[in-house]
């Protein structure tokens, strides 16, 4: 059967750690492993906008040997010049793997459904599990073990990275804190689904409206923007209920003194995060940027394996 990376939960807590230890392998050893030489060609479809994603699977694909075959979204107009289903069927007799950076969940689960090849979510707007394993592999080697950390994700916690952090970071072992006012907080749906996943592995996931009460003793705090793709009219709103969320050195001083700060990135100083923060001393977000790469040509190369 052919294996999909949809969702953080599609690995199993063994094969997250497995993915996190190829991706550390392929990085200390860049250009070692062509598992994708021929080359096989990955489609590459980008619905919203990107840099990291983009560029980081153009370069990862290249490293494993592979060609990286760029599909323009509107172009394409998958959905609406074509089902998904029928672009699915064309693009897996064209492309051993299909990347996708889109909005609805239903709409990847549909490509997945009908290609025959691997399909990697690139983000959606409920998930975007390449950054946590790319957040993972940096928090492992700036803290070495991952079980029994506590990360706390402050702002909008029911966004996509929310979400996956629930997932991935229970995966993984961690105490995961979600912090946000109401109505920013992951469905009940999502916490059980996370806790469960927890339940195996000693992690933890819980909610926390209070962010001081949420980062004290935080190994590793995160932050995203307020303001996702598909919510600009929804700005002032959040920019006034998020304000008190906002990572600055007076909320990250409850953490721990060797705490590290995270932002996948784009980052809007001044709004979610300071200045101060993002560039000071604590921040690991250029490491995790790049990570993107080496974690994603995990992916790839265990889909690869698997397919």
């Amino acid at each position: 059967m052919t294996r999909h990376f949809l969702a953080d939960d599609d690995l199993t807590p063994a094969e997250q750690a497995e993915v996190l230890a190829l991706a550390a392998a392929l990085k200390a050893d860049p250009f070692g492993a062509k598992p994708l030489d021929g080359p096989v060609t990955v489609a590459m479809i980008f619905d919203k906008p990107t840099l990291r994603t983009q560029a980081s699977f153009a370069a990862g694909i290249a490293e494993l040997g592979g060609h990286p075959m760029l599909i323009d979204g509107a172009l394409a107009g998958i959905g609406k010049r074509e089902s998904v289903a029928d672009v699915a069927r064309v693009l897996g007799r064209q492309a051993g793997q299909i990347v996708w950076r889109t909005y609805g969940q239903d709409a990847i689960e549909e490509m997945a459904a009908y290609s025959g090849v691997p399909v990697v979510n690139a983000l959606t707007d409920e998930f975007h599990p390449c950054q946590l394993l790319a957040d993972l592999l940096t928090i492992s080697e700036h803290k070495g073990e991952l079980a029994g950390l506590k990360v706390v994700f402050l702002g909008d916690a029911a966004c996509n990275m929310g979400n996956s952090w629930a997932l991935a970071g229970a995966s993984a072992g961690m105490h995961v804190v979600l912090s946000g006012p109401d109505g920013y907080q992951p469905s009940d749906a999502m916490v059980e689904r996370a806790r469960a996943i927890a339940a195996g592995t000693g992690g933890s996931v819980s909610i926390e409206g209070d962010p001081s009460a949420a980062v004290a003793g935080a190994d590793v705090v995160i932050t995203d923007t307020w303001v996702s793709m598909g919510k600009e009219d929804e700005a002032a709103a959040r920019l006034a209920e998020l304000a008190p969320y906002q990572l600055n050195a007076a909320l990250l001083a409850g953490a721990k003194p060797d705490a590290i700060v995270m932002h996948c990135l784009p980052a809007y100083r001044g709004k979610e995060i300071t200045a101060e923060v993002l560039d000071g001393p604590q921040s690991v977000i250029w490491d995790e940027a790049e990570n993107r790469r080496h974690a994603q040509k995990a992916v790839l190369t265990w889909l690869h394996e698997r397919r």
